[in-house]
């Protein structure tokens, strides 16, 4: 859905200067990110360490020409844009949100709680993503900014909205409340974070339970008695419709077993009202993760009751529990120096948090000795005895054998603990005194707030083998997916495409995560990777767009399915199909609608359907096209010409073969540039892997290749650097050398200041030629020490960026990087 700026200005009060004819469909906070600019409207938020006015001028020489601001504006400085004037740009975001959420009637669901919201909502979405169109809160999206941004989300065709509301001090529920106006609220749990913002946990339970003011029902846990006391005993609570669930008699949605496994939690719950049971094979062993678990069921259980139309199946969603794949939370696993497991956990610190993380340690049986890295736990509301007391318990149930205690609090409660305790007043205190033999062979819990920098402790005590790898973020490879799949309509199919190595990144492991993801074809270039997905283990559909006559029989033995672009290609596989004794084995057509690369073209369809008709051993699975320039406007024209010759075309052969197949023409390009494209599927290729034709900033970087400065020289004004000479140093400079050259695929071209790398933050220029294991970068003036991180490319600079500076394509960058560069693939 998109609005005029008028009609914004019109919702939030404001005071409209310019036109207002310009549309809107995007929110801007962060001028670090963007959607489309020229659909978009930038809010100008102003915080205590943030002034959102300060990067008009950056956002305008992009392209944006919509701003809702607070402080005045020299228009004269932005002669094409035009400004909405409000009191409060935060105000008047959350109140357009809240337009926004009023223009839809489909039911909304709010998650709330202390601990695992952003897990439930996920799950919700999971055993509800085959049933319904939902619309959700990105990634943790729960602030007084971040709750309006998830609402804007929803679409006109969005089916249900799931949306996570989190809160610091009492009033902010009330103000998302009003934003998101929830049907039905889930209230995860009550636990201690941020209890320094309210008088008790009483009161900020009932802050929490401010989001049920219109809300229709309650989903919670029974066994919660805070909770289910409350909700009882309150008059405005009690007269909603209630579905708990839990041990409790009073549960409506009853555990009557509970058996845990190795590997799993089976549960079986009685629903009261109906005596129906369901039996819940829930994929995880931890309490947080059963309990994320029923949560979700109970909601979809209330959903299917409350709201017959959706026509949601309880036995469905009882079935996908056992399907639940784990959440990118803020917890990761490593492999650790000596042969420890390193559990990363060094963004936040609360009682409830650390219990959630201590299971997590204790799920990995291998390793018996376990050692907790904990920061001082801050804004507990708690008297520091009582709460370290209460860590000292936790670090007892689990077992705990060490404990190494970060900060200046915690360490004053060191007789406490019941275990090996060693105390240090910093993170850097603690790398200063490393003595690496003294960690092997355990399990290692890295806890602490962002503040205490424990990121650092945890990336010393992981594992290092190779100083150049390409890191593959498998978190942000799911959410390109999701928000592509976000552009499509309902019952529209996915084909991946991992041809190449996966872009790159690597076939068997982004093929296993797409078959996880349940696309419904995998996309690979010639047979041998078709093969090597089989070995792997990979069992879904794999289409090979580049067979070769010579490898069909292999391709039959392993179910490739080829794609045909020729009469004489038709006729060997058909030979092929009859010499190995298979019947009617899938094919692909390529249709030619204006690339000219492969295909039958519009004057060959009339043979094509007259041997279609004589190999009555061959079943058309699809009939496809590729667009030669969906990505550039200019060619916008002929791209729907190529989109009306394939409808055409396709709508022929369907004719002629008597029966319905697949129809797919759009590429990555197409499926975010011409919705009519979509057809029956879509091909998804570069911007799943991080790289988005309109710049769309929910497309995420995947791959980032990085490595390390092995030593850094002094070279005096005048000296050169590197082969041939060609590094002239005019001035005294400091000069690093970083093992990564052109045999990993950095390209020679980017050398002699035409690339750069980023070191600690900042951009250093290429000096001198490329070497072919090794380049060199000017760090004058840095603060930076041998063994520092260096990016090649990822977020900054982009492999976008570097492909500019090449004048060539990312898709060579990508797929350029040499196998003797390490992959490592990592969860967030």
């Amino acid at each position: 859905m998109s609005y005029y700026l008028s009609t914004i200005a019109d919702v939030v009060h404001g005071e409209l200067t310019g036109s207002g004819d310009v549309p809107v469909s995007d929110l801007i906070t962060d001028s670090r990110s963007m959607f489309c600019p020229d659909r978009a409207v930038f809010f100008a938020l102003v915080g205590e360490r943030h002034n959102g006015h300060h990067y008009l001028g950056d956002l305008y020489e992009r392209g944006v020409r919509a701003f809702v601001v607070s402080e005045p504006v020299d228009a004269a400085r932005y002669p094409a844009a035009s400004l909405v004037a409000v009191p409060n740009t935060l105000a008047a975001l959350q109140a357009l949100a809240a337009h926004h959420r009023r223009q839809h009637s489909c039911p909304v669901v709010a998650v709330v709680g202390s601990n695992g919201k952003t897990v439930v909502k996920e799950w919700i979405t999971q055993l509800l993503a085959t049933q319904l169109r939902v619309a959700r809160s990105p990634k943790s999206y729960n602030s007084q900014v971040g709750v309006p941004l998830s609402v804007w989300g929803m679409g006109e065709d969005t089916e249900l909205g799931v949306f996570e509301a989190g809160i610091s001090q009492s009033g902010e529920m009330a103000l998302l409340e009003d934003i998101v106006r929830p049907d039905v609220v889930v209230l995860t749990n009550l636990g201690d974070a941020h209890q320094e913002g309210f008088a008790s946990r009483e009161h900020k339970l009932r802050e929490k339970l401010r989001m049920c003011d219109h809300a229709e029902s309650i989903v919670y846990c029974a066994d919660q008695y805070e909770v289910h006391s409350t909700i009882r005993t309150t008059a405005a609570l009690a007269k909603k419709q209630r579905c708990c669930w839990g041990a409790s008699p009073e549960a409506d949605v009853r555990v009557v077993s509970f058996e845990k496994g190795e590997k799993e939690t089976r549960v079986a719950v009685l629903v009261a009202a109906t005596g129906q049971r369901y039996a819940l094979a829930i994929p995880f062993t931890d309490a947080a993760s059963v309990e994320n678990a029923l949560q979700s069921f109970t909601l979809c259980y209330l959903l299917s009751q409350r709201y017959p139309a959706l026509g949601i199946s309880v036995d469905s969603a009882a079935g996908s529990v056992a399907h639940l794949s784990p959440v990118a939370m803020r917890l990761d696993l490593r492999e650790g120096i000596n042969g420890c497991t390193i559990i990363n956990d060094a963004y936040n610190a609360d009682v409830a948090s650390l219990r959630i993380a201590l299971d997590f340690l204790s799920s990995f049986g291998k390793h018996r000795r376990r050692t907790v890295v904990l920061s001082d736990i801050e804004q507990s509301g708690k008297e520091s005895w009582r709460l370290y007391g209460e860590v000292a318990d936790l670090l007892r149930e689990h077992g705990v054998s060490r404990l190494i205690a970060i900060g200046p609090n915690i360490g004053q409660h060191a007789d406490k603990f019941g275990c090996e305790t060693l105390c240090y007043s910093s993170a850097g205190h603690f790398l200063r005194q490393l003595d690496r033999s003294a960690f092997h062979d355990e399990a290692i819990l890295v806890k602490g707030s962002r503040r205490f920098l424990l990121e650092q402790v945890s990336r010393q005590l992981a594992q290092k083998t190779h100083l150049t790898t390409l890191e593959v973020n498998l978190t942000a490879l799911t959410d390109n997916l999701n928000a592509l799949r976000s552009l499509l309509r309902r019952g529209v199919k996915t084909l991946a495409l991992v041809k190449a190595s996966a872009y790159g990144a690597g076939l068997s492991e982004v093929a296993r995560l797409m078959q996880h993801q349940r696309v419904s074809y995998l996309g690979v270039a010639f047979a041998d990777e078709g093969v090597q997905l089989r070995r792997a283990g990979i069992t879904m559909p794999v289409l090979v767009l580049n067979p070769e006559p010579g490898t069909f029989e292999q391709m039959l033995d392993y179910h490739l399915e080829p794609e045909i672009y020729s009469l004489p290609m038709l006729q060997r596989y058909s030979e092929a199909v009859l010499h190995t004794g298979n019947n009617q084995c899938s094919i692909h057509l390529k249709l030619d609608t204006g690339m000219h690369r492969l295909g039958f073209a519009e004057h060959e369809l009339e043979a094509l359907l007259q041997a279609l008709l004589r190999f009555r051993n061959l079943k058309v699975a699809s009939i496809f096209s590729h667009f030669a320039a969906a990505d550039e406007p200019q060619h916008d024209d002929f791209t729907r010409g190529q989109l009306a010759l394939f409808d055409s075309m396709s709508r022929k052969v369907e004719a002629a073969l008597g029966y319905k197949t697949i129809r797919h023409m759009a590429n990555s390009a197409g499926v975010e540039r011409f919705p009519e494209a979509q057809l029956d599927m879509v091909r998804l290729g570069i911007s799943l892997y991080g790289v988005s034709a309109t710049g769309r900033a929910d497309i995420r970087t995947v791959s980032t290749l990085k490595s390390t400065i092995v030593q850094l020289k002094r070279v005096p004004a005048g000296d050169t650097v590197g082969y041939g000479r060609r590094g002239a140093v005019p001035a005294d400079a400091t000069i690093a050398v970083v093992p990564v050259g052109y045999a990993d695929g950095l390209n020679r071209l980017l050398g002699n200041g035409r690339g750069s790398v980023m070191v600690n933050g900042r951009p250093a220029p290429t000096v001198g030629n490329i070497c072919m294991d090794t380049c060199m970068v000017d760090v004058s003036g840095m603060e930076v020490s041998e063994g520092d991180e260096v990016v090649v490319f990822g977020d900054s600079p982009s492999v976008g960026s570097l492909a500019e500076a090449l004048g060539t394509i990312p898709y060579e960058i990508l797929t350029g990087i040499s196998p003797r560069v390490q992959r490592v693939y990592y969860s967030e």
